[in-house]
């Protein structure tokens, strides 16, 4: 048996969290109806050299439900992560964010600023691609009676594992993808939660966001994948431009999930941003 996931209790709900290593912090931040897991072939490559912190946030595929009353929109989720980094007095630390997270990632940087010391964004939503025009009918479901639980069923079937291979050049592994929809199936909190947050997912956060980030004075790496099928090679050209002294490197052959289809090009640079291969 896998040993327990330290927890931290925060205003919003009890957030299980992964650490591993010592050094320097590198914060972790998964993206929509994913978890932790999503960074599993990075964080030994990292925790070599670093304190490597990640969180599973309350974005669908989570251990246990938030309160009832917790703010899960985008800014809410950043609050949150403020909060994680204040309750486990996390200091300089390098902020790292794929799909959804990133774009938490960039409120968290906009908002919070205090505790971070540089910034990674992997592929993610940005600007007015908040969601992708590809998922963005998952924000009716929760505007449907029955809709997230139907949703939490059609998660079990076969097609799911299909579905999640989009966003990945290198096969999933199924037990990932199995520990992905599993709690949403299991959970109605954790349903609850999800359709909080997809009701609550609008361009403007990310448009708001990049307003502030224009000003950002943290060192930036866009760690790219080139074959994304959802995040258009404009945004990231865009961010580059956009936040001061940001560095973008492409990843050839990787999609969306570059933590799994390049974790250790991936760890490289986040090691080193000035890495080259």
């Amino acid at each position: 048996m896998e040993p327990a996931m330290p927890q931290v209790q925060l205003p919003q709900g009890t957030i299980h969290y992964g650490d591993s290593g010592s050094g320097p912090v590198v914060l972790l931040v998964h993206g929509l109806l994913v978890n932790g897991s999503l960074w599993e072939r990075v964080v030994p490559l990292l925790a070599e050299d670093f304190r490597v912190v990640v969180p599973d946030l309350p974005l669908g595929s989570h251990p246990e439900a938030m309160h009832p009353d917790a703010d899960l929109s985008p800014a809410g989720v950043a609050r949150l992560i403020a909060d994680f980094m204040d309750a486990l007095d996390l200091a300089d630390v390098t902020l790292v964010g794929n799909d959804t997270g990133g774009a938490i990632c960039q409120l968290v940087a906009a908002d919070h600023p205090e505790r971070l010391a540089r910034l990674a964004l992997t592929n993610c939503d940005a600007y007015e691609n908040f969601l992708p025009p590809a998922f963005r009918p998952l924000q009716l479901l929760p505007r449907i009676p029955g809709g997230m639980w139907l949703a939490a069923r059609a998660m079990a079937l076969p097609v799911s594992r299909w579905v999640f291979g989009l966003l990945a050049a290198t096969p999933i592994p199924p037990a990932l993808v199995d520990g992905w929809v599993g709690p949403a199936r299991r959970d109605p909190g954790v349903r609850h939660d999800v359709g909080k947050v997809l009701r609550r997912i609008t361009a403007r956060d990310t448009m708001r966001a990049i307003a502030v980030l224009r000003g950002f004075d943290r060192p930036t790496l866009l760690a790219w994948g080139r074959d994304d099928p959802f995040f258009a090679a404009s945004h990231p050209e865009r961010l580059a431009t956009d936040i001061p002294g940001a560095r973008l490197v492409w990843i050839e052959g990787a999609k969306t999930f570059v933590p799994l289809d390049a974790p250790a090009r991936l760890a490289e640079l986040i090691r080193d941003p000035d890495a080259t291969l």
